[in-house]
């Protein structure tokens, strides 16, 4: 389970408050999965572990999966203050 500690840290992360930056945001989570399954290749119960773990934090659409916005989630109330989002 060595592997699984570089790969846990992405689920920690947060996404960006500005919705402009979402996509920005997933795709560097994307190459950095990537590169990171190309380069360490990690072992294949680290690597379901983590896609499990992922599966279901973005099945229950609790707000921190990178890969897409849940309709249904609502936006944190700092992302509609201008001050914090920079409009």
């Amino acid at each position: 389970m060595y592997c699984l500690q570089w790969l846990l840290p992405v689920l920690l992360i947060p996404k960006p408050l500005n919705p402009a930056l979402w996509f920005n945001h997933s795709m560097f989570m994307g190459f950095y999965l990537l590169s990171f399954l190309l380069e360490r290749k990690p072992c294949t119960i680290c690597a379901l572990v983590f896609l499990a773990a992922l599966f279901l934090l973005c099945y229950s659409c609790w707000g921190n999966c990178f890969l897409y916005h849940c309709q249904d989630a609502a936006l944190p109330d700092a992302a509609h203050n201008p001050v914090i989002v920079g409009t």
